[in-house]
């Protein structure tokens, strides 16, 4: 038998920087509070920092630009402080994309996959860092309403090939896009759990594959448990999602995935 694995999957480590996010709100408000767990962050081994100013959780209230950019940029330059690795900006306004840039992020993370602001591909165009897109039915306002989907699987992938020739087209090179198929955007439990379960049908389409679980609502559906409960669960289908391919793994507790990612790894050397 081979002692060859899979490569480890990166870590995308999340900062909300929010007082409204579903998980971690109000927690990262201030320059101390971001440094502290930055190096929290570092000390875990995280590879990835994605910074985010507005809450996407369902239902979430939009944020204008202005208050955006007044919580990701000083966090944006706490970072910077701290470590030269990648960051991301977790952002569907341009404004905002184009401010973090210049502030030191390296990549952009948006889930609307560039069609909420028009003035975003020539963001995207003008830097030459890789771009996140997300599958998202409807708005994080109305997307648990009522999703649904003849095949889920199959019709995200092709939102996804879409929208990486639509890059494409655009002036945009496949090899700069990160594709995300948007867990618990606009899915039901049962939606959630088909994806996580065929992330290889994702792979094809010749973009690394980021998948962002952790401590979503799936997991008091399934197993009924608390927010403050899920990081053991997140990091167990982290391992999964490793299995299945994935290339990014984002995750608020850096640790725990890391660990289980680790002993994985050891286990099956």
């Amino acid at each position: 038998m081979s002692s060859r694995t899979a490569p480890m999957p990166r870590i995308m480590g999340i900062l909300n920087v929010t007082p409204d996010s579903f998980s971690d709100g109000g927690r990262f408000t201030t320059g101390e509070a971001v440094e502290e767990q930055v190096r929290r962050m570092l000390a875990a081994g995280v590879d990835i920092i994605d910074v985010g100013g507005e809450s996407t959780r369902p239902f979430a209230e939009p944020v204008g630009e202005d208050e955006e950019l007044a919580r990701v940029i000083p966090a944006i330059e706490v970072i910077r402080g701290c470590t030269d690795l990648p960051v991301s900006i977790d952002t569907t306004k341009a404004g905002v994309a184009r401010a973090a840039l210049a502030a030191g992020a390296t990549m952009v993370n948006d889930i609307s996959a560039l069609r909420s602001d028009p003035d975003m591909l020539d963001v995207v165009r003008s830097h030459d860092g890789p771009v996140i897109i997300m599958h998202m039915q409807g708005t994080p306002g109305d997307m648990q309403v009522d999703p649904r989907y003849d095949d889920v699987v199959a019709e995200i992938r092709a939102f996804l090939a879409e929208r990486i020739d639509w890059l494409a087209g655009h002036g945009v090179a496949r090899e700069r896009v990160i594709i995300d198929p948007g867990i618990g955007f606009g899915k039901t439990l049962d939606h959630n759990l088909a994806i996580l379960r065929n992330i290889r049908a994702f792979k094809d389409l010749g973009c690394p594959v980021l998948i962002g679980h952790s401590r979503k609502s799936f997991f008091a559906k399934l197993l009924g448990l608390p927010v403050e409960e899920r990081d053991c669960a997140t990091a167990q289908v982290s391992v999964h999602c490793a299995g299945q391919g994935a290339d990014i793994l984002r995750v608020h507790d850096v640790g725990a995935t890391r660990n289980a990612l680790r002993l994985q790894a050891a286990l099956r050397a």
